[in-house]
Order: C-alpha cells, then sequence, then structure tokens
C-alpha cells in the first residue's frame, strides 16, 4: 500500500528533511539532526510537523454519550475549549489507543444547541477508530455524526520555551490566555486555526490544527528550527510518554491504563467500553508497571532488548530506548513485574547479548 503523504512533503524535501516511514505515512525523520532539534525544543523553540495524526470530529446531540462510552475519562467535565487525555479501551480493559479529546465551540458545525468534539487518534488509527465510533453509534442507536477529518487537517506543534512567543505573534496576544489543555480558534498569518496549549515534548507550547489547503503558510509563519519525528521520539522518552504501538500495542503488547502509568485517565464513576474489567483490575491490582531505566554502563538501550535480574533471569522487556540528548547518558523505558518495579531496583539489559548494570527510575528522566 502507497503511503500518504503529509501536505508540506514538497516543501520538507525541499528544506533537506529526511523521511521515514510511520504508521503508514511518509514523515520528515531529521532536517538538521536529531540531537540539534531536540536541543532548540529544550532551550528555545522548535516546530514539528505531526500531520499523520488522526482527527475524527464527531457532533450531534448524542455526542457527549458517545464520546463518554468509548473513552476512559470524564467527558462532561469539558467545557467548549478545553481537553483531555484519555484512553480507548476493549471490553478487557486493553489500551487500543491513548488520545486528546478536544470539546469544540458547540456552534462549530452550525447548531449552537448540540455539543461538537475532535479527538486525535495515533498515526494509521484513524480510519480504526472512525469505523469503531460508527459500529457503537449505529449498535447504541445514538443520534451524532461521525466524522474522518484527518486528510482535512495539517496539524503542527510548536514546542519549547519560546514558542507562546512565537505563535502569539502570529496569532495574537489571546492564544497566551490559553492554560494547558484549553484550545481556541485564533487566526494565523490570516489563517483560521484550531489552537491548543498541549504538546508532546513536556515544554509548553501549542499545537495548530489548520486547514491542509493552508499548511505552507502556517507553518512558514513560524520561524524557529524545523523538527522531524526523531527529535519527538527523544523529547517524549526523556518525559516517559507513551509511544502507540510500540510502548502499548493490544496485540504485540496489550497494556492497560494501570500497567502503563496512565490510571489517572480512568474514571471508573462513568460507564465505558472496558470499564468493568478495569474496575477489577483497579481493586485486585497489577501484575506488571510502566518504569523508566538508566543504564549504568556504556550502551544505548533499544526496544526489545531484554531485561534480566541480577542473577540473569529475564524478567521484563524494553519497549523504547535511546541516549539522552538532554543528559548525556542511555535511557530506556519498559515494563516489569510489580515484585521488581521500585524505583532504585537494579536490574541489567542485555545490549548485544551483554548484560550492562542498570536502574530502575520513575519518569520523567528530565526536569522542565
Amino acid at each position: 500500500m502507497a503511503l500518504r503523504n503529509p501536505p508540506l512533503r514538497d516543501v520538507h524535501t525541499a528544506r533537506g528533511a529526511k523521511f521515514t516511514e510511520f504508521g503508514g505515512w511518509d514523515m520528515p525523520v531529521e532536517f538538521d539532526s536529531i540531537r540539534q532539534e531536540h536541543e532548540a525544543v529544550r532551550e528555545s523553540a522548535g516546530i514539528f510537523d505531526v500531520s499523520h495524526m488522526g482527527e475524527i470530529s464527531v457532533f450531534g446531540p448524542d455526542a457527549t454519550t458517545l464520546m463518554q462510552r468509548l473513552t476512559t475519562n470524564d467527558v462532561t467535565e469539558l467545557d467548549p475549549g478545553e481537553s483531555q487525555y484519555a484512553c480507548i479501551t476493549d471490553e478487557e480493559g486493553i489500551i487500543l489507543d491513548d488520545t486528546v479529546v478536544y470539546r469544540l465551540p458547540d456552534d462549530v458545525d452550525g447548531d449552537a444547541d448540540t455539543p461538537s468534539y475532535l479527538f486525535i487518534p495515533n498515526a494509521g488509527h484513524d480510519d480504526q477508530m472512525y469505523d469503531r465510533w460508527e459500529r457503537h453509534r449505529a449498535e447504541w442507536g445514538l443520534d451524532a455524526t461521525v466524522r474522518d477529518d484527518t486528510e482535512e487537517w495539517a496539524m503542527f506543534a510548536v514546542q519549547g520555551s519560546d514558542a507562546p512567543g512565537l505563535v502569539s505573534d502570529v496569532a495574537g496576544g489571546d492564544v497566551l490566555d490559553l492554560s494547558r489543555f484549553e484550545a481556541a480558534y485564533a487566526t494565523v498569518a490570516g489563517v483560521r486555526c484550531w489552537v491548543a496549549r498541549t504538546g508532546y515534548t513536556g515544554e509548553d507550547g501549542f499545537e495548530l490544527l489548520c486547514p491542509w489547503d493552508d499548511a505552507e503558510t502556517v507553518w512558514s509563519a513560524i520561524d524557529c528550527q524545523p523538527c522531524g519525528l526523531g527529535a519527538r521520539d527523544t523529547l517524549r522518552m526523556e518525559m516517559g510518554f507513551l509511544l502507540s504501538g510500540q510502548d502499548f500495542d493490544p496485540e504485540a503488547n496489550p497494556r492497560n491504563p494501570y500497567e502503563a502509568g496512565v490510571g489517572f485517565t480512568v474514571k471508573l464513576d462513568t460507564e465505558f467500553v472496558g470499564r468493568d474489567a478495569l474496575e477489577r483490575i483497579d481493586r485486585e491490582g497489577v501484575e506488571a508497571r510502566f518504569r523508566g531505566f538508566e543504564l549504568l554502563e556504556r550502551g544505548i538501550p533499544r526496544h526489545g532488548y531484554a531485561v534480566t535480574d541480577a542473577d540473569g533471569t529475564e524478567i521484563g522487556e524494553i519497549t523504547s530506548g535511546t541516549m539522552s540528548p538532554t543528559l548525556g547518558e542511555p535511557i530506556a523505558l519498559g515494563y516489569l513485574p510489580v515484585e521488581h518495579a521500585d524505583p532504585g531496583t537494579k536490574v541489567r539489559i542485555v545490549v548485544r547479548g551483554d548484560g550492562k548494570r542498570a536502574r530502575v527510575v520513575t519518569p520523567p528522566f528530565v526536569e522542565t
């Protein structure tokens, strides 16, 4: 199957970007170097093209009920312009995807009396989540419209301590009034955009959604270091943020929110698919926990590397790992049985057949 292209594929090529396949998309992995782009975000600002992320709109009289039943958080707590992080789980409480849910202004689709939402599936999951929402909408007989807008919107993330100023310069100072996880429509370089104070790097900043055909206008208006998915990955690892399909996967690495360290997204006083299973897990406890690892010897831990105890018995597996550009030290993420998961526990990570000494920690690895 042919890869999907972001709207600025040719623009990124002209800038000298290198590309990689991710979630069925051909995306820039780096423009200059991962280290340079990573440091720009930690020290000033960088802009990412994240147009591979999905956008699913849900609106109509029963939109709130549909969103409530298919995400783990409590969407009834959202006022227009607010958002929340949530998981999407199956009947057994296994994470199918994680997402950010935005409550849009109620009149965004022309009807001021009906609620409207936008949620962001991870790359390559838009078809799956659209089908899931449509299937359950029909099964439950709900009056709601579900629309896959993934190829209607471009999405950019401007991240770093200088990011708020850069965005306000082209969007107007009102965006600085947005708190974390708040969003609003604003005009950016003459283009109406959905501007959200959200991100995936641990730094302050915004994510901007603009019409697909206006992508170059918005991208070009923000003058900072262009960044690829390579730096996005190292930045999120330093924060201990989950990567769908790698730190959890419903088939290859099935995990529930409590194991994955995102139990705060689960509101058991609401009704959603997987709620009963998660209530039982919350009551009985988990067998494994998501943890960070600091390697105490030379080497770089990678996805799939085994974690052992001091006797060489395998007790876990690395799901993500890198050389931290900020720390200059190797770090990793993965799961351990609860009896081995206490911070400070000494373990070994098998790097190319050699068990390297490591220490269990609780992310984040860096302070922002």
